[in-house]
This record gives C-alpha cells, sequence and structure tokens, in this order.
C-alpha cells in the first residue's frame, strides 16, 4: 500500500534529493512516518524535535528575537524551522511542525493551531491549520498536512524553481 510518506520519499528519491525535518508538537511522528517505509534512509538525513521554546533556538537555528516577538506558534517560526532542519542536516528540504496539540491552549493560541512549513530549492510554503480533536488527531492530522504539503511543493517545483508562500 502506498502512503503519503511513501509518495514523497518516492517523489525525493527520483530528483536525487534529500529532506530533514523540525518537530515540535508532533514530537517525532512525522519522522516517524517517513522511516517506517523501506529504504527512507536513500532520502530522510534526519530530524529534530524541538520540542522545548529554546531549542528552536539551539538547535533548529529560529532566531531568538523572531521567537521572543512571535513566539512558537506561528508561520515564521515554522518557516525557520524547516530551512534550519535543511541546513543542520544537509538536506534539499526541510518539512516544520509547530503548534498546540492541547488539550488546552497555550500562549494564547487555541489547542488545535498547527503551522507547517516547508522549505527547498526555490521554495518556502508556510500553512495554518486549525485542527479538532483529541491530542492524538491534532498530531497525526499534522502529521498527514505536513506530508500532504511537501508533496505538494514536489508537484509545484517540477519546473525550474519559484518561491511560492501561502498562509
Amino acid at each position: 500500500m502506498r502512503t503519503a510518506a511513501t509518495e514523497v520519499l518516492a517523489g525525493l528519491e527520483a530528483r536525487g534529493q534529500t529532506l530533514a525535518t523540525a518537530e515540535s508538537l508532533t514530537g517525532g511522528l512525522l519522522s516517524a512516518a517517513l522511516v517506517a517505509v523501506p529504504g527512507a534512509s536513500r532520502v530522510f538525513r534526519g530530524a529534530l524535535v524541538v520540542y522545548a521554546t529554546d531549542l528552536k533556538t539551539t538547535l533548529a537555528g529560529v532566531p531568538a528575537e523572531l521567537l521572543a516577538r512571535r513566539g512558537p506558534v506561528d508561520g515564521e517560526v515554522a518557516a525557520a524551522m524547516a530551512a534550519g532542519a535543511r541546513r543542520g542536516c544537509g538536506a534539499d528540504w526541510g518539512v516544520s511542525t509547530t503548534g498546540v496539540a492541547g488539550p488546552g491552549p497555550h500562549d494564547g493560541h487555541p489547542a488545535g493551531t498547527v503551522w507547517i512549513a516547508v522549505v527547498g530549492p526555490g521554495h518556502r510554503t508556510t500553512r495554518r491549520l486549525a485542527a479538532r480533536g483529541d491530542r492524538q488527531a491534532i498530531r497525526t492530522g499534522a502529521v498527514r498536512a505536513a506530508l500532504g504539503l511537501l508533496a505538494e511543493a514536489l508537484g509545484r517545483n517540477a519546473e525550474p524553481p519559484s518561491m511560492v508562500s501561502s498562509t
């Protein structure tokens, strides 16, 4: 059975490109979905699980002033995390997840607020989700959305790269 992770990894392999992740609210769930695919090591370089806010700066390279100004649940922070994963792991593409899985609100954001970013050659996309359900449903939905956003980016990027952003 072909999963979203299988499709994304196959697309990257066909291009000779690699992938890294930076995860907050998903806590490694996105990476686990990727490495569950046999042969993932041909494409997947590694992951940063930056659950604590300070690790977004020290490990993922998110500027401290950006975090102080916007907080960890933000599209620009998500993009910086994806770029940091890409840079830190030496990958062509970076994907990140940040947000609030719940059960309650955090820093003024309700549970289910999720930001996903994809950064790659000539490409930067961020997307805000308003996920519903319990904590596990929000985290699983974020993984599904991240894989979908990456698949979308790879499809758009089939021709010469262009800068793409959405919110």
